[in-house]
């Protein structure tokens, strides 16, 4: 028996991770309090994808576990201790706009709750891989000191720049603003670091960009992509903050994440770091998944522009992956933004929404 521990077993990466490890011959122990309700209401529910873990995999095993709770977690540890092979933490608080005005119980989730599964993987696995879901925002608003162009329909970086190709692990995450989520998952992304360096743990960080698939329960407050051709589909209208709508954002599908993982558990290493994203192959300004959506659909799709961005929000970000192919040159991308849009058309079309 091989164990996947999964915390956010039930959100977009957790659930693909859940499918994916559990098709290559693991026991999936899932973990997931369906926090994303609490956070985002009904339209954050993810318990019709535990429904679905349930029916699809043989013998998933759920937790419906608060990861804050170091004894609730230890049980679990107790129970199943060297079963488990891998450990894939993809639970989070995971909104800008929710965690400023909560910030205790943001940082709780993100960064006590981390550590809490670092200090047990020592404890009890500290032979496995442990696998961390960090975001591009521990970056803060770097990415907007880039020398950046306006164009019809997006933002772009000037080309010869050093970071043209995509902005790798060089950026660094100080001296800049952060959301209040970008620092609890920035304290996440270190401690992950350190168990690795400084203990030995066979830590990886996979700071991301825009993450989608079919399993996005999207929402106002998060997943951008899911939540924009939801609501366009549902309402024909759609509502940009900041940046004149040109913002870019690089579009990862949750498959081509958790294949990374695949490789990572496979030739694991300590205290790594990977900027992971849909890089030059996959990326689009909110304006252009809009153009893309209308012309799909053949509909028309009525925008209104705020003016005032999001605190901390990035004007032009795309990942650059070379350091990740380089250690894992096995790698291979296969969702571009155009065949994520069209994925997720069908599914919500098929929902009748």
């Amino acid at each position: 028996m091989s164990v996947a521990l999964i915390t956010g077993s039930c959100g977009l990466v957790g659930s693909e991770s859940a499918l994916f490890f559990s098709k290559k011959g693991f026991d999936i122990v899932g973990i997931d309090n369906n926090s994303r309700r609490f956070f985002f209401g009904k339209e954050g529910d993810i318990s019709w994808v535990r429904e679905k873990l349930k029916k699809t995999i043989k013998g998933y095993t759920h937790y419906n576990t608060d990861i804050r709770s170091f004894t609730s977690l230890k049980k679990i540890f107790l129970r199943y201790r060297k079963k488990i092979k891998v450990i894939i933490h993809c639970a989070a608080q995971p909104s800008h706009d929710w965690a400023k005005d909560k910030a205790f119980i943001d940082f709780d989730i993100n960064a006590k709750g981390t550590l809490n599964l670092l200090e047990l993987t020592k404890k009890f696995t500290p032979e496995i891989p442990f696998i961390f879901m960090s975001t591009n925002k521990v970056y803060g608003d770097n990415p907007n000191k880039l020398p950046l162009i306006e164009k019809k329909t997006r933002w772009e970086i000037k080309t010869n720049h050093n970071f043209e190709n995509g902005i790798d692990e060089r950026m660094s995450i100080d001296n800049c603003t952060h959301s209040f989520f970008g620092a609890s998952k920035a304290y996440a992304d270190l401690i992950v670091q350190e168990y690795g360096k400084n203990i030995g743990l066979k830590t990886a960080c996979f700071r991301a960009g825009c993450i989608t698939g079919p399993n996005h329960s999207g929402a106002k407050l998060h997943g951008f992509l899911s939540y924009l051709v939801k609501a366009s589909l549902k309402s024909k209208k759609y509502t940009l903050i900041g940046y004149k709508g040109k913002q870019v954002r690089d579009n990862i599908h949750s498959n081509d994440l958790v294949s990374c993982f695949w490789e990572f558990y496979k030739k694991p290493r300590s205290g790594e770091i990977y900027n992971a994203g849909g890089g030059r192959y996959s990326n689009c300004s909110i304006l252009e998944a809009i153009n893309i959506i209308e012309k799909i659909k053949n509909i028309k799709i009525k925008k209104t522009i705020l003016g005032k961005n999001r605190v901390g929000d990035h004007i032009w970000y795309i990942s650059n992956m070379k350091k990740f192919r380089k250690h894992y040159p096995k790698w291979k991308q296969i969702f571009s933004t155009k065949k994520i849009i069209e994925e997720l058309i069908e599914q919500f079309s098929s929902l009748n929404i």
